[in-house]
């Protein structure tokens, strides 16, 4: 199985729930691109139109790929490599397709909807597609505006702590999805 990522910036929402780009973070890339290095994901998608956000996304991924952070930790560029860049998430979608004969979108929310698809079900579904795609989708922001929901297979129910509190950085919420799929994948 093929796991791949996208981290949304455009279309997601604000907190009050309008349509926004949200800014591309130093933070995100570098401990996205170093979770997906360790667990295998096959590319790591930075997804926004904004050419002001890419060309940061850009000296990001340079300083570490042919920059001083390359030449002082090559741990890291090999990291880096999983990053690119992309205007939309249809422009991901189409790129993953043409390497895969079966993919399923999925986004991730930390609301729940109606109808979400829970993790015991997601490590059936994980574990009966070996020859799948996935591409897990995550948004900045206040999360995953409507219009992207509707370009996906489904959504996966919220990661859920012991406490009532739920708001985990996206670097977080990553690597724990992430973490799950390969303990799914090794059973």
């Amino acid at each position: 199985m093929k796991i791949y990522l996208a981290l949304i910036h455009y279309p997601v929402l604000n907190r009050q729930g309008e349509k926004i780009c949200s800014a591309i973070t130093n933070l995100d890339i570098h401990d996205i691109a170093r979770a997906s290095a360790t667990y295998g994901v096959e590319a790591f998608f930075v997804v926004t139109p904004s050419k002001e956000q890419q060309e940061l996304a850009k000296r990001v991924m340079a300083h570490w790929l042919k920059g001083a952070g390359a030449r002082f930790n090559p741990d890291r560029k090999e990291a880096f490599l999983k990053v690119k860049l992309e205007d939309t998430l249809s422009g991901v979608i189409e790129k993953i397709s043409k390497n895969c004969s079966s993919l399923l979108v999925l986004a991730t929310s930390a609301r729940r909807r109606e109808g979400c698809i829970s993790w015991k079900n997601l490590e059936k579904i994980v574990q009966k597609n070996e020859n799948k795609c996935i591409l897990f989708v995550f948004g900045t922001a206040s999360g995953l505006h409507e219009e992207c929901i509707k370009e996906t297979d489904g959504v996966i129910c919220p990661i859920e702590g012991v406490s009532g509190y739920n708001h985990l950085s996206v670097r977080s919420a990553v690597a724990i999805t992430l973490d799950r799929i390969s303990r799914f994948r090794r059973q």
